[in-house]
């Protein structure tokens, strides 16, 4: 065998044998998703973006609107949404979306008053959010000139009726120029009782599925069972870019469903990454990801 048919057979042997070795694909690979905005001690959202973890930020939350209702934001201890002083948060967004981070508007949440009273509601409500947070026009943009990319679904209170509409009424601004990204935060229990039928509109780009406060369907100490059933039923059933596993960042963040770094890297990942919705991890919330150092922690595994 001649030296240059020796090189080529070895340079084919080591490319042969590399693809059992190297890391898997960009393709397998997910993001982290935060949720930011609850807490005034979890840093600003500049600083948020600038930990290189997070792909996909949520600011959070619009608590009231619908119904006639003049939209209120609040975002806790960062800025006051009635002094105007909110409108500093748009140099942030700016700074989120140069990394390439998607910053989304998450409408609803636990604590607020909110619904939507009719279709017709629902498109009042739709360009409310279009010329005052996306790529519209308002004098009145409580985030200042910054368009966030999309709307985050949070909808834990009130009533189940046109959601489908308010997601219809958004996509439509797609034709604008500008895609707006449609993302939500079910609860594990399929179908979820208040955002069932917005999801079934398959508008939905990223659905992160809260996996915490929901013993039947998440993860319980030695018992991943539940988690997975309820997550294969998740991916199976519903038409989404990406779907994300949902996770509480520290116990104390919620009631129950947290899951050990560990266990999550050793044994859960590794699982739902055979599906090919698989888009990453969700965590509540910034202020708790300080206090435990989870995104740090599972980062490379997602």
């Amino acid at each position: 065998m001649t030296n240059i048919n020796l090189v080529k057979h070895v340079i084919y042997f080591l490319l042969f044998i590399s693809c059992f070795f190297t890391k898997p694909s960009d393709a397998s690979r997910g993001g982290i998703a935060i949720y930011w905005g609850q807490n005034g001690n979890e840093g600003n959202l500049s600083a948020t973006c600038a930990t290189g973890r997070y792909a996909y930020v949520n600011v959070a939350f619009l608590v009231k609107f619908g119904n006639g209702q003049t939209p209120e934001l609040n975002l806790a201890g960062h800025c006051n949404p009635a002094a105007n002083t909110c409108t500093r948060i748009g140099s942030q967004v700016k700074d989120c979306q140069s990394r390439g981070i998607k910053v989304m508007l998450s409408l609803g949440g636990g604590i607020g008053n909110y619904s939507i009273g009719s279709r017709e509601d629902a498109k009042v409500v739709a360009k409310y959010l279009w010329n005052n947070f996306l790529g519209g026009k308002s004098s009145s943009r409580p985030l200042g000139d910054a368009v966030l990319d999309g709307i985050d679904f949070n909808i834990e209170l009130g009533s189940p009726q046109h959601w489908d509409d308010l997601a219809r009424s958004l996509s439509k601004f797609n034709h604008r120029g500008r895609k707006v990204y449609l993302t939500g935060a079910p609860q594990c229990p399929f179908p979820d009782r208040l955002m069932g039928t917005a999801l079934n509109t398959k508008l939905f780009d990223y659905v992160w599925i809260q996996f915490y406060n929901n013993p039947p369907c998440s993860y319980t100490s030695g018992n991943t069972q539940n988690l997975f059933d309820s997550w294969n039923k998740w991916t199976t059933s519903i038409t989404a870019q990406k779907i994300f596993l949902g996770l509480p960042a520290a116990p104390e963040a919620v009631g129950s469903g947290y899951i050990p770094p560990d266990v999550l890297t050793s044994q859960i990942l590794l699982m739902l990454k055979k599906s090919r919705k698989y888009g990453g991890v969700m965590l509540w919330s910034k202020f708790w990801d300080d206090k435990n150092g989870y995104s740090s922690s599972i980062l490379d595994s997602v």
